[in-house]
């Protein structure tokens, strides 16, 4: 599978785009703050549907316009498939296929999957737990639709449970029978949702600690250990003894939505001790790991987007990060970097199945090609 035209229209910087892809290599060169990552944030939307930096539909329209346009035509064993999503301020997102309207976005979703690794995943160590459960929920949004509707139930069902222990608090009374409502439809998507989270993180290990190996050279050992409230015990239970303390915070205290990973180097936690060249290389081996899970879960190359990666990584380690691309025949490759020249190093092991762009100020123009 592979993206092989966009176009935009209106979308963040770019007022109107129109540009053909390698079916493998895709370097996109130019200074910061040219739009390099836009485009990259484009292909992220055809995706899943969303921004990869969390902006609203609103926020990527381009300033001063009233609606955005995004196209693009993915190729999948000679069958193609045109997707457009489409956004008038004030209304809702328009996604469609081949024309035809999509009204169900989960079923849409993990129909072209995609894996992003950019400079902000230093967030997925560093920031809170709601970053780590977006890494398990963006994987698993793409390999089972069930995930996502029980996903999205649970969180309507916590977003009420949150409001109501707020109105009671602001009301000085407190209802039962109402919570209880709410509580004892929670425990049907909270195990289905825990139990996938807990087989993709044991199906992921093995193949991360792989990937680390061979970026950093066989140099420490790595840990990653899911952590979830449900592990102590029934959750009906776990909700009727944490009460007191809901009503006291105005928020439900236990649940799924406050799993977290455990991330550490040689048993320590990488948040506190790791190295910067240490932290790099940890979460890149993640992000290829995750791109593997997808790939064996969907019987597809994901597409693969890399915003900056020398930002990320030394050349040591992007050399090796390179070899990995090429010899485990990763699928359709976009990279993204301000030196037009370093690129050379990275387009060499492609041999003749690449594309070169130059962005600048929104103009994109292709520099090199070969195919």
């Amino acid at each position: 599978m592979y993206l092989s035209t966009l176009q935009l229209a209106n979308f963040k910087n770019y007022a109107e785009l129109n540009l053909d892809f390698s079916a493998r290599l895709n370097c996109l060169t130019g200074l910061n703050g040219m739009g390099k990552t836009n485009i990259l944030d484009a292909i992220h939307l055809l995706c899943l549907l969303k921004s990869p930096s969390g902006l609203t539909d609103k926020q990527l329209v381009r300033f001063g316009e009233l609606f955005f346009r995004v196209d693009g035509r993915f190729v999948h064993e000679k069958l193609v498939q045109k997707i457009t999503i489409k956004y008038q301020q004030n209304q809702r997102k328009i996604l469609e296929r081949n024309a035809a309207p999509i009204d169900r976005f989960t079923d849409y979703i993990g129909t072209h999957p995609v894996v992003m690794i950019a400079p902000d995943d230093v967030a997925l160590a560093q920031e809170g737990s709601e970053d780590r459960r977006k890494f398990l929920d963006a994987s698993l949004s793409q390999i089972s639709s069930e995930y996502l509707d029980n996903l999205l139930t649970y969180n309507a069902l916590i977003k009420n449970r949150n409001a109501l222990l707020k109105t009671f608090a602001e009301q000085k009374r407190f209802d039962k029978v109402y919570l209880e409502a709410i509580d004892v439809q929670l425990p049907k998507p909270a195990k289905l949702i825990f139990e996938q989270r807990t087989t993709f993180i044991e199906q992921l290990l093995p193949i991360f600690q792989d990937y680390y190996q061979v970026i950093s050279g066989g140099r420490e050992t790595v840990g990653l250990q899911y952590e979830s409230d449900l592990e102590k015990g029934d959750f009906p239970t776990l909700l009727t003894a944490a009460i007191d303390k809901d009503r006291i915070l105005q928020r439900s205290t236990v649940g799924i939505h406050r799993d977290d990973l455990s991330m550490t180097i040689n048993a320590v936690a990488v948040k506190k001790f790791a190295s910067q060249g240490q932290l790099k290389s940890y979460l890149l081996a993640l992000r290829l790991a995750q791109y593997e899970i997808l790939r064996q879960s969907k019987s597809v190359n994901p597409i693969l987007l890399l915003d900056d990666i020398y930002d990320k990584l030394d050349t040591h380690r992007v050399r090796h990060l390179i070899g990995l691309l090429v010899d485990r025949s990763f699928g359709q490759i976009f990279i993204t970097d301000t030196n037009t020249e370093r690129m050379n190093s990275i387009i060499a092991p492609f041999s003749n199945d690449y594309s070169i762009f130059s962005v600048e100020n929104a103009t994109v123009s292709q520099i090199n090609t070969s195919s």
